[in-house]
């Protein structure tokens, strides 16, 4: 009986034993694609927060209501919107998975900064949910968002560190 083993990128199922320094550029794309889907959603929010005009898209009623949230006290911070900060945190990350994904310690730097981004959004939405008792689709979109960059972050945290 013979067994032969081929190293061959296409001989292994879904990625399973492939190159780490591909699997890491996929996972550098997937947190880049949600953080451009993220600066979306919070360039969406920071329109809502300056309108005029009530949105029909976002309004299910008392509890379900971007326009309630995004017009409460809450929808700033020291005078800056929500939405804008959102849009730099996600641009931030945006960058870091682009620009400087090459650099040793960017892996870190994502996992810390999209775990910033986790808690606060966390605590967003304790407000809506607590204090405002709306939710806005808008926002818990963003909180999803960022979860799932956090836990990619926090994948390729640890396939940095066994790599090195």
């Amino acid at each position: 009986m013979r067994f032969t083993v081929s190293t061959a990128p296409e001989s292994h199922p879904a990625g399973v034993g492939a190159n780490p320094a591909r699997q890491n550029q996929i996972l550098y794309l997937a947190i880049s694609v949600l953080a451009v889907a993220g600066v979306l959603v919070s360039a969406v929010s920071l329109q809502r927060h300056y309108a005029k005009s009530a949105s029909a898209f976002c309004d299910f009623g008392e509890r379900f209501n971007c326009d309630i949230v995004n017009r409460s006290e809450y929808s700033t911070v020291m005078g800056i919107p929500v939405g804008a900060i959102g849009i730099a945190g996600y641009g931030f990350l945006l960058s870091l998975a682009t620009v400087y994904r090459s650099r040793p310690n960017t892996p870190l730097q994502l996992l810390t900064a999209a775990l910033a981004g986790l808690v606060f959004a966390s605590y967003l939405t304790y407000i809506e949910g607590s204090v405002l008792e709306t939710w806005c689709i808008l926002c818990l979109s963003s909180l999803a968002l960022i979860a799932m960059i956090t836990v990619l972050a926090g994948v390729l945290k640890v396939k940095s560190g066994l790599s090195r």
